[in-house]
């Protein structure tokens, strides 16, 4: 026998003899329960996020329309007088 054949055999022997662990009765309630209650944070986790997202959306478009950061700046130079 090889050792992949060997070590399938001896796992497959010690699950044949050995007996299973009773399961609690309230395994499947607790289990549900778990499963809602990470539905429930992801939930409110992505509504959060979303609100975020927006909020750093209006707050840029905000900044944006009173900085108006695409009007190129004045200039500090004064262009020369040729009317003299």
């Amino acid at each position: 026998m090889s050792a992949p054949d060997r070590k399938t055999a001896e796992v497959r022997r010690m699950l044949e003899g050995a007996t299973h662990p009773t399961v609690p009765a309230e395994l499947a309630d607790r289990a549900a329960e778990l499963g809602l209650r990470m539905l429930h944070r992801r939930r409110i986790a992505r509504r959060l996020l979303w609100l975020l997202l927006t909020a750093a959306v209006i707050a840029f478009l905000v900044w944006a329309s009173v900085a108006q950061p695409w009007v190129a700046p004045p200039s500090t130079v004064t262009p020369p007088v040729d009317g003299l």
